[in-house]
């Protein structure tokens, strides 16, 4: 190559890195944000999705994104956080949105209602059907971008003090129970209580409530239910795949680059997935170990299955005259429910029918 030509492309090249280069920058900024949570820091599992998230921003970005969590009560209590987020006191929230249905009952409806979607539903409606489309739709009002962050799968029936052998035997109990639920069981006559996370075993050991739920035995064991309530019931019927959600201050969000905005995504489905496995993997033990300390596992009976889901449609109906965008999710979110169900009860329902019948023999 003569000289001349040499330096001429020489020359292109450095301008082009010259012009490359601050483009790299401007596109990798140093931000710090702040991340507040409704969960306590004890609960290694839905604050370590929180850590997970968080992690996995700075690692992608070279530390250049740096998300600062903070547990319930270190910025807000842990029922403030969606309102800190749309408000600007923080960037970010790690929570479940039905906690949030004095609101707007909407918000229930992403996170769990009674006899919705499962786990793996939630995760088909939100990636694949119109949930996180619809979601955000919504959340947008409130100044708010909506990732999903996480699922604790189906989760038990929660502890009482008392045997729950009817219907009747509802009336009256005071249970500390999260989100949309609470409405069903009122028209049962039970008196709902809602109280965070780290609040929730004075209240039962104190003898102000007679029954509480949290999740399920990992979380529950850690939160020390078994020591003052002896009954444990299942199936919790009102959170079969309850989703969590990371919501982002809508601002805050826009004005990130878009490799940025992606990076959020990206981490988010990890810490979903993550949290969801950890609890497949670590509820098993955490069961067998309640047991062992003296825990009386108890199924709610077809009565009581049947009489709350009785409740639980006409709660629905009766929210659905009066709002409009529940109604409008509501149907959306119980026709992906009724034809997943198809496909559930031809492949995954006989199939693990048939391994649980037989998981002694082998």
């Amino acid at each position: 190559m003569k000289r001349r030509q040499f330096l001429k492309t020489a020359g292109v090249g450095l301008a082009a890195a010259a012009v490359a280069s601050p483009a790299v920058a401007q596109s990798m900024p140093e931000l710090k944000w702040r991340m507040a949570a409704s969960w306590p820091k004890s609960l290694d599992t839905l604050y370590g999705g929180v850590e997970t998230f968080a992690k996995y921003v700075a690692e992608a970005t070279d530390n250049k994104f740096q998300i600062q969590t903070f547990a319930a009560g270190e910025i807000v209590p842990g029922l403030q956080v969606l309102d800190a987020a749309s408000n600007g006191t923080i960037e970010m929230a790690h929570t479940a949105t039905y906690y949030y249905f004095g609101k707007d009952p909407t918000w229930a409806l992403f996170c769990a209602i009674p006899f919705s979607l499962n786990a793996r539903m939630m995760n088909a409606w939100f990636y694949d059907g119109d949930g996180l489309k619809l979601m955000n739709e919504f959340s947008g009002k409130h100044n708010l971008v909506s990732l999903v962050g996480g699922n604790t799968n189906c989760q038990m029936g929660g502890w009482f003090r008392k045997e729950i052998k009817t219907v009747a035997d509802l009336k009256g109990v005071k249970m500390r129970i999260g989100g949309w639920a609470g409405k069903t069981l009122e028209k049962l006559g039970l008196v709902p209580q809602q109280i965070a996370g780290g609040d929730i075993y004075p209240a039962l050991e104190k003898g102000t409530i007679d029954a509480a739920e949290w999740v399920g035995p990992y979380d529950d064991e850690k939160l020390g239910f078994y020591k003052v309530a002896k009954y444990y019931y299942y199936p919790g019927w009102w959170e079969g795949g309850p989703a969590l959600h990371i919501l982002i201050n809508s601002p805050k969000y826009n004005s990130l680059p878009k490799n940025y905005q992606a990076i959020l995504s990206a981490a988010a489905a990890y810490s979903n997935v993550e949290m969801s496995a950890r609890y497949d993997a670590r509820n098993p033990a955490a069961l067998k170990r309640l047991v062992a300390n003296g825990m009386q596992l108890r199924p709610f009976s077809q009565d009581i299955m049947e009489a709350c889901l009785k409740a639980s449609n006409e709660v629905n109906e009766e929210t659905s005259a009066k709002n409009a965008d529940y109604k409008k999710i509501l149907a959306n979110l119980e026709s992906f429910r009724n034809d997943q169900y198809l496909w559930w009860q031809v492949a995954e329902y006989s199939y693990d029918s048939f391994m649980i019948r037989n998981r002694r023999k082998s």
